[in-house]
C-alpha cells in the first residue's frame, strides 16, 4: 500500500481519485462501510480509492489532555488498511496550524490536488474544518460546485447500538473481546515493537518478547492466551499484561509475549498480538520459584 503525507502529493495518483475521508480509529465495521463506498466509486469509474486521515488524531492536538487511547496506532492503522485491500492511504499531518483550516479551504485543497476528484465519502454525521464547521451538507453544496460525489454513510447499527470507537474501547476496557470482534469485523489486536528488556524471562526458562504498544487501547491486566503474528503466520503464545509486581514496583504496565514452541531472536521487529482468552489475573509471588512454576501453568492452560 503507498502512504502519501501530503494533499499535494495526490496528483501523482491516476483519477479519478474517491476519497474516503474520516479519522478511522480502529477501521471498524462503520469505517469499513465508508471505505466501501469509495471502492465501489472507484471501480466503477476506473479511477483510484484513497483513504484520507490524520496523523496524529485530531484530537490529540486539540484536546490533548482528554484524548483517548487509540484502537490502531498509525504503523497499525497502515497494516489493517493494506488488508482490506486499500491501494493508497493519505495520512494528513495534523497541527493546531491545520486545526485553523476552514472547512471550505480543507474541500479546496483536496480538489485542486486530484485529477480529478470523482468521490468524497465520509460517515454522515462526520464534521471537519475549523471549528467543526463542515458538515455533510456542506460537502454536498461543495459536490455540485466542483462536480464531485458526495456519499454520507449512515451510522452502521448492531445489535441496536451504533458502532462506534468509544463502544470499541469500553469493550475492550472489559475484556469483552468478543463483542470488540463483532463491532471491529476482526479480532481484537494490538501492534507494536519488540525491544529489549531486562531478559528475566529467559533467566526463568521462559523468554519473552517485550511489544512496546503504539499507544494503544489495552484490556485489563493480566495475564493471556494469546496470537502473535510473525511472518504471516499466527502462532500461539501467552502474554503477560502488567506492572510485574513480583519483580518491580510501581512500574508501567508493559506487554510481554511468550512464543510456544518457537525461539528465534525478534528484537527489532514489528509484532501484532491478538487476545484470545484471559487465563488469571495479575499476581504477586513470593518468590521468583513460585512465579516459575506458575507460568509453567499459565503455559499448560494456553495450550
Amino acid at each position: 500500500m503507498q502512504v502519501l503525507r501530503s494533499i499535494e502529493a495526490l496528483s501523482s495518483l491516476p483519477g479519478p481519485l474517491a476519497l474516503a475521508v474520516g479519522v478511522f480509529d480502529g477501521i471498524h465495521r462503520g469505517h469499513q462501510e465508508v471505505i466501501r463506498a469509495a471502492q465501489e466509486h472507484a471501480t466503477q469509474h476506473h479511477g483510484t480509492a484513497v483513504v484520507v486521515t490524520f496523523d496524529p488524531h485530531p484530537i490529540h492536538v486539540i484536546r490533548p489532555g482528554s484524548a483517548p487511547k487509540l484502537l490502531c496506532g498509525p504503523r497499525h492503522q497502515q497494516l489493517v488498511l493494506s488488508q482490506i485491500g486499500i491501494p493508497c492511504l493519505l495520512a494528513c499531518p495534523f497541527t493546531a496550524e491545520t486545526a485553523q483550516t476552514p472547512a471550505r479551504d480543507f474541500i479546496q485543497q483536496l480538489v485542486d490536488a486530484s485529477q480529478p476528484l470523482g468521490c468524497i465519502s465520509v460517515g454522515y454525521s462526520w464534521s471537519f474544518g475549523h471549528k467543526r464547521e463542515g458538515n455533510i451538507h456542506l460537502l454536498m453544496e461543495l459536490g455540485q460546485e466542483h462536480d464531485f460525489a458526495v456519499y454520507g454513510v449512515p451510522p452502521l447499527r448492531i445489535d441496536g447500538e451504533v458502532v462506534s470507537s468509544t463502544l470499541i474501547r469500553e469493550a475492550i476496557s472489559n475484556g469483552d473481546f468478543g463483542k470488540a470482534a463483532t463491532l471491529l469485523g476482526r479480532d481484537y489486536s494490538v501492534f507494536g515493537s519488540v525491544v529489549e528488556g531486562r531478559k528475566l524471562g529467559r533467566q526463568l526458562g521462559f523468554p519473552t518478547a517485550n511489544v512496546e504498544v503504539e499507544n494503544e487501547q489495552l484490556p485489563p491486566l493480566g495475564v493471556y492466551a494469546v496470537e502473535a503474528r510473525i511472518d504471516d503466520s499466527w502462532l500461539p503464545a501467552v502474554a503477560n499484561l502488567g506492572r510485574r509486581p513480583t519483580v518491580a514496583e510501581n512500574a508501567e504496565p508493559s506487554l510481554e509475549v511468550h512464543l510456544l514452541d518457537w525461539s528465534g531472536d525478534l528484537y527489532g521487529k514489528d509484532l501484532e498480538v491478538r487476545f484470545t482468552r484471559l487465563l488469571r489475573r495479575e499476581m504477586k509471588f513470593g518468590s521468583l520459584e513460585e512465579l516459575k512454576t506458575q507460568i509453567a501453568r499459565d503455559i499448560a492452560a494456553a495450550k
